[in-house]
């Protein structure tokens, strides 16, 4: 089973973010977020992730949405937009992505997420459905929505 826990937002936090910036994509980078929210060891952080022999190796942000920003779902909802979901290398192929996704699900709150990429068949496989794509909203992004059972 792997743990998925909620990241502090402290120093310790932004040095394991480094190793991600270095392997990953510039757009995927969380440091600037990190940074922004620094207050040591705040309790609401959006960051999640999964640690592998004391090194965090997978990590996503989950942000939570009001119902009266909602231009995804009908009826407008509270829902989670999960962000930057990112796995290092060497670790991809092992589930930690999905593990990651599952962990949102379970919050049991719809989600939305852009969907970037080759990672169109991984979210469809995840239950996430396409939005029809408005030029005006959507600015070149791809956005996915999940709902749970007891919402549909």
């Amino acid at each position: 089973m792997t743990d998925v826990i909620r990241l502090q937002i402290n120093y310790h936090t932004l040095e394991e973010f480094k190793r991600f910036n270095e392997n990953g994509l510039e757009e995927l980078s969380m440091l600037d977020e990190l940074k922004e929210n620094m207050v040591e060891n705040q309790i609401d952080s959006p960051f999640y992730g999964i640690y592998e022999d004391g090194k965090l190796v997978a990590r996503m942000s989950l942000y939570p949405i009001h119902a009266k920003y909602d231009r995804y779902f009908d009826p407008p909802r509270d829902y989670l937009e999960l962000w930057k979901l990112e796995v290092l290398p060497g670790y991809k192929g092992r589930g930690l992505g999905t593990a990651l996704v599952e962990y949102a699900k379970s919050l049991g709150h719809a989600i939305k997420v852009n969907v970037r990429g080759q990672s169109h068949p991984f979210f469809l496989r995840l239950g996430f459905t396409p939005v029809k794509y408005d030029a005006q909203r959507d600015r070149g992004e791809n956005p996915y929505v999940w709902i749970p059972e007891k919402e549909r």
